[in-house]
């Protein structure tokens, strides 16, 4: 069952920007992350999905039921909505308990029920037993549990998520997040999820909607957008990938397919293969994130560049290259690069993309 479903949405502010066109759908008991750069829209999509900001233009259902259009528009209180904030937003003159109970109590209920309600969702969220504790007794995460809680216990239509585990610290963050994806799992929430970290929303997210100046650029499963970003965007975003200007050889590049052995030419005459290859009829573009290339000696890949940056990876060396006025990363296994060296760099694969007509 669809859970979710906006068509066309546009918020507009008043000095400018908004949202333009949003059009996404999520099923029951899917995980949804929203990311993007600072301004890209992540966070005012999800107000106006929690309907603290009413659209210009545009649809939205949950559960089936019309809460946005052009004649109708349901506030927050009227949606079935849960919502957890980044920085818990647990009353502190509340028990944990009368946290969790607040939506119960504003509904209505009243009596054993509540209590019952209450005990199985600490559960849940592991806080079993700690219902008559203060807030100010608990840790970060454990606040951040309660908040949960609260926003879970009245069986929400879709729960809300705003940077809900960035205040926490590793490990705890996460643990928490595979809590957080076992739990949605578990009772069958639909969740949309905002995030700045890119592999927290890798790890948890069954869709991810990649925005940008307002817009969705691509909404795809983690697989795709990682391996198959459909947008020159999506590919320095998610992959901190390099662009570089090609010409096309062995074919027309019209057309989603491999690359096989198909190339293109860089501007230093190099030839490239084994690229994912997109619409590229016209003006083409390459795109070389970090699983695409290789760190080699100076004169042995198919263009050279200066080591910025060596970060350490359980996986081996994080190397940002400079080429010319392009910045990738590269991760390599090998010996660690010094800063300012001059290394060669090989094109493994890629995606092939057209200035005019990027997806």
């Amino acid at each position: 069952m669809t859970a979710l479903e906006l068509n066309d949405i546009n918020v507009r502010y008043p000095g400018g920007g908004g949202l333009f066109d949003i059009s996404l759908t999520a099923q029951t008991g899917e995980f949804i992350c929203l990311v993007g750069p600072s301004g890209s829209g992540k966070t005012t999509l999800l107000r106006t999905i929690a309907g603290f900001l009413r659209p210009v233009s545009g649809g939205m259902r949950i559960n089936g039921s019309e809460v946005v259009s052009d004649s109708a528009f349901l506030g927050p209180d009227k949606r079935g909505l849960g919502m957890v904030f980044q920085d818990h937003a647990v009353w502190p003159h509340m028990s944990v308990g009368e946290n969790v109970a607040y939506p119960l109590r504003v509904s209505g209920l009243k009596g054993p029920e509540v209590r019952d309600r209450v005990a199985q969702t600490l559960t849940q969220v592991g806080l079993a037993g700690m219902a008559d504790r203060r807030p100010d007794s608990l840790s970060g995460g454990q606040r951040q549990r309660v908040a949960i809680a609260r926003a879970i216990i009245a069986k929400p239509n879709v729960v809300l998520f705003d940077e809900a585990l960035s205040s926490l610290d590793e490990p705890l963050r996460a643990d928490l997040r595979g809590q957080l994806k076992a739990l949605t799992e578990e009772l069958s929430l639909t969740a949309v999820y905002v995030t700045h970290d890119r592999s927290e929303a890798l790890a948890l997210a069954d869709r991810i909607a990649v925005l940008n100046a307002g817009r969705i650029i691509q909404y795809s499963d983690p697989q795709r957008v990682l391996n198959a970003p459909q947008d020159p965007f999506v590919a320095q975003f998610m992959s901190d990938a390099g662009l570089f200007p090609v010409t096309l050889a062995g074919g027309d590049g019209g057309g989603e397919r491999s690359g096989g052995d198909r190339a293109v030419a860089l501007e230093n005459g190099s030839r490239v293969t084994g690229f994912t290859r997109m619409h590229a009829e016209v003006d083409p573009i390459l795109a070389v994130g970090e699983g695409d290339a290789r760190v080699c000696s100076a004169g042995e890949g198919h263009v050279d560049g200066t080591v910025e940056s060596v970060l350490f990876d359980r996986a081996g060396w994080l190397v940002q290259v400079s080429v010319g006025d392009q910045a990738l990363t590269v991760l390599t296994a090998g010996d660690r690069p010094r800063v300012g060296d001059t290394v060669g760099v090989r094109f493994t694969g890629g995606t092939l993309f057209s200035h005019e007509n990027p997806r």
